[in-house]
């Protein structure tokens, strides 16, 4: 799961699938393209969704995507098109490039739709992101 910060969206989406998949058999991280918060906890507003829906996603720690994540992970889901476009950049191989999906490709097949990034705006906008995102891993764990 990758956004731009790793503290916002991508937590939540990490947090949402780890809840809905048999974590012995999946492995589910996120990271941010941008370094501004490697090694921060999650946004309290994020940290307050999850905790309403019983996620608790506060021992994740922000890092940075990096080249490595395309041979440790089968897919990469990207929260809006800038983030594809960025990790996209950094893919070495057509293999590479195949594994990046926008996470709301799920539900919205081909109508290259972002999750908002609620960083800049009020407790709404992270109840709003959590429900697509819920929606989007409900069909992620269906085939896992």
């Amino acid at each position: 799961m990758v956004c731009l910060g790793n503290i916002c969206r991508s937590p939540l989406a990490e947090g949402i699938l780890k809840s809905k998949i048999d974590s012995s058999k999946v492995i589910v991280d996120s990271a941010g393209t941008g370094h501004w918060h490697i090694g921060d906890e999650p946004d309290k507003r994020s940290i307050a969704v999850g905790k309403k829906y019983n996620i608790d996603i506060t021992n994740q720690r922000g890092r940075q995507f990096s080249i490595d994540d395309f041979e440790n992970f089968d897919m990469i889901y990207v929260m809006d098109n800038s983030n594809k476009e960025d990790v996209l950049a950094l893919a070495q191989s057509d293999s590479h490039k195949e594994k990046v999906k926008l996470i709301l490709d799920e539900i919205f097949p081909g109508e290259n739709v972002d999750v908002p990034d609620p960083y800049f705006g009020g407790n709404a906008g992270f109840d709003k992101v959590y429900e697509m995102l819920d929606k989007a891993c409900d069909e992620i764990a269906k085939r896992l």
